[in-house]
């Protein structure tokens, strides 16, 4: 019996080895100096021969190599590039594991109106596939809920922790609803009749949601019923400390969204998707609501658009004024956030610059996220967050990293993919 004990002990710990993530990185305790790289600064600079200084997690000299002293501890990135880290907005990174697995599926909850439910408190800081963003570049993301007409609230983490509380560099950054769609493809599944047409239900359905919102205006006004939780959570939406992210796709939503914002006095406001924001860009500029915007590798929605629609969408909006990043919600989302990069670098190659394509996943996601006071740029004081790559970030053959540090923590680029990738190299190097 004491034999199978022990049996059992070497199991757990073999299989602990096997399944838990890398140990996060300890805290920065020397200065770090990378000098030489090309430095891509996320706000559409770029200084071919860099130096970059970093101490206690913060960055404190950015600019030409030579012209600054180094300090610490010395990296050479001749020859290499240097990148803030990518942010993946609107995921659900950390909130399901596997999806064929209800006990690890925790994105969304019971019910339609959930704004007072916190993503944050279910986010898994030790998931495989959280580690697996690190070696694409992809350091920060906002946790995002599903489901319902509201989901709940979004929180943005680092992807280097040992809790949620760890992880946490802003919490309940925003509320996200899901706006009805006007069309409607038939369910066959629930009897309906198959084929694209409008959605008899649309302006019932909009009708319920401002409902709610208009209720738990009045509900935080009056002062009456504490015990309105949906209602009171949605306070912070009204005093414009929180941001609404509003789900929605097609031209007239958009537009019955914009509507509703200005109806209801709401300060800040994004749009989630926005399919076809394209056509409603004056309309988007005039009100400042910022989009991010739909998966770039996926197909038009539509007979009738462009072929490469997707991969200009970003530029239309860009050339339009609006302030635009990319997320990547969909099919298999939180295992595709890795390829963010990659969508941006799509987006470059229909047209846009290459450094305005960077902005859409560092400089413009931490603006429309309101975190840009300490990531989304290379620039003094903002947290070092960011990586070094071998080649073009952008670029999936380039895309080789060296070096990555959250907050100026020198992060584990290992994943069990990395792990499996080295593993069977070596089988059939032989």
């Amino acid at each position: 019996m004491k034999n199978l004990s022990y049996i059992f002990l070497l199991l757990i710990v073999a299989f602990g080895n096997v399944t838990a993530q890398q140990t996060p990185a300890k805290n920065q305790t020397e200065a770090i100096t990378i000098t030489g790289a090309t430095a891509h600064i996320g706000n559409g600079e770029v200084i071919t021969n860099s130096i970059i200084i970093f101490e206690n997690g913060k960055i404190t000299n950015v600019g030409t190599n030579g012209s600054i002293a180094t300090k610490g501890k010395v990296i050479d990135a001749t020859g290499k590039h240097v990148y803030p880290g990518f942010i993946a907005p609107n995921s659900t990174l950390g909130l399901v594991e596997i999806g064929a697995v209800r006990a690890t599926d925790d994105d969304s909850e019971i019910g339609g109106f959930n704004p007072h439910i916190r993503s944050i408190i279910a986010y898994n800081a030790e998931s495989k596939i959280v580690e697996s963003m690190r070696p694409n570049g992809v350091l920060i993301a906002q946790t995002t809920p599903r489901g319902g007409w509201i989901s709940g609230t979004s929180s943005i983490v680092q992807l280097d922790a040992w809790n949620w509380e760890d992880a946490a560099i802003k919490t309940d950054d925003g509320i996200h609803m899901n706006w009805p769609n006007p069309f409607t493809r038939g369910r066959w599944w629930l009897g309906e009749d198959p084929g694209f047409k409008p959605n008899k239900k649309y302006q019932e359905q909009v009708t319920t949601l401002t409902d709610f919102v208009t209720q738990a205006k009045a509900t935080i006004k009056s002062k009456v019923g504490d015990e309105n939780l949906p209602h009171l959570a949605m306070q912070r939406i009204f005093d414009g400390t929180q941001t609404l992210f509003v789900h929605v796709g097609t031209e007239k939503a958009i537009l019955d969204v914009l509507r509703f914002a200005k109806e209801q006095q709401l300060q800040k406001v994004v749009i989630v998707g926005g399919d076809e924001a394209y056509k409603v860009a004056s309309q988007l500029k005039q009100q400042n609501i910022p989009v991010l915007l739909t998966r770039t590798h996926s197909t038009p929605n539509y007979e009738d658009d462009d072929y490469d629609l997707p991969y200009k969408n970003a530029k239309l909006l860009v050339d339009a004024g609006v302030l635009v990043a990319l997320q990547n919600s969909g099919q298999m989302e939180r295992a595709n956030a890795r390829n963010l990069p990659f969508q941006a670098g799509t987006v470059a190659a229909h047209g846009l610059e290459k450094e305005k394509a960077v902005q859409l996943i560092t400089g413009n996601s931490a603006k429309i996220l309101g975190i840009d006071d300490m990531a989304g740029t290379l620039e003094v004081g903002k947290d070092a967050t960011l990586f070094i790559s071998i080649g073009d970030a952008l670029d999936m053959r380039t895309n080789q990293l060296e070096k990555a540090f959250i907050q100026g923590r020198d992060v584990s680029l290992e994943s069990h993919q990395t792990k499996l990738w080295k593993r069977y190299s070596g089988k059939y190097s032989k």
